[in-house]
C-alpha cells in the first residue's frame, strides 16, 4: 500500500515540527519532551504524534535529515576547483555544526533508536563523501597522505566531544579548528 501525499497544511505542520525539533534537540539533546517541541512549533501535541508516534521517531527524522544534508553538501564540494579548500570547508562545517549540537552526541552514543539503520546508512554516505574530499585534498597535496578516513573520523569525534565541554565558545572552536587544520596539512619535506 502506498502512502498518500500529505495535504499542504499537514506538510507545513510537519515542517514546523521538524524545525522546532531540530533546534530543541541540538540545544537539549533527546531529553526534550515532545510537548515542548509542539509548543515551540506552534502546534498541538496531537499534531506531533500524528507525524511522529514517538520521540525517537522524531529524533531519527531530524538526524536522518541532518546527516543526509551534510552528505549532499560534501558531494557538492567534491567538484570544487580547490580540493584542499573544499576539504577544510567541510571539516569546519562538521566541527562547528556538531560542536554546537547535543543531539549529535546522543546519536553517536547510541540513543535507543528503532530505525537506526537508516541513520547509519546516511552516516555511511557522509563518511564516503568525506573520504572522497579527503582523497582529492591528498592528491592535490593539501592534506598529509598518512591520514585515512577512520583516523579522520576519530579526530572529528574527539574534537567535537571536547568542544561540547565548552558550549558556545566560538573563539575556542576557531583555535581548535586552526590547530586541527594545521596538523592535517601536508608538511614540506625536510
Amino acid at each position: 500500500m502506498t502512502e498518500r501525499p500529505l495535504r499542504a497544511d499537514a506538510q507545513r505542520n510537519r515542517a514546523k515540527v521538524l524545525a522546532a525539533a531540530t533546534a530543541a534537540f541540538a540545544l537539549e539533546g533527546i531529553a526534550v519532551p515532545l510537548d515542548e517541541i509542539a509548543r515551540r512549533a506552534g502546534v498541538g501535541a496531537g499534531t506531533v504524534y500524528r507525524h511522529f508516534p514517538t520521540k525517537e521517531a522524531l529524533f531519527e527524522a531530524v538526524m536522518l535529515d541532518r546527516v543526509t544534508r551534510l552528505a549532499g553538501h560534501a558531494k557538492t564540494l567534491a567538484t570544487a576547483e580547490d580540493p584542499g579548500a573544499a576539504f577544510f570547508d567541510f571539516l569546519r562545517l562538521m566541527i562547528v555544526g556538531a560542536a554546537s549540537s547535543k543531539d549529535l552526541v546522543d546519536a553517536l552514543l547510541g540513543a535507543d533508536l528503532a530505525n537506526a539503520g537508516r541513520i547509519l546508512a546516511a552516516k555511511q554516505q557522509l563518511q564516503e563523501a568525506g573520504g572522497e574530499l579527503l582523497g582529492r585534498a591528498q592528491r592535490a597535496g593539501a592534506v598529509r597522505g598518512d591520514l585515512g578516513v577512520s583516523e579522520l573520523m576519530t579526530l572529528l569525534s574527539g574534537t567535537v566531544m571536547a568542544l561540547q565541554q565548552q558550549p558556545g565558545d566560538a573563539h575556542l572552536t576557531d583555535v581548535v579548528f586552526a590547530v586541527l587544520r594545521d596538523g592535517l596539512r601536508r608538511q614540506p619535506a625536510g
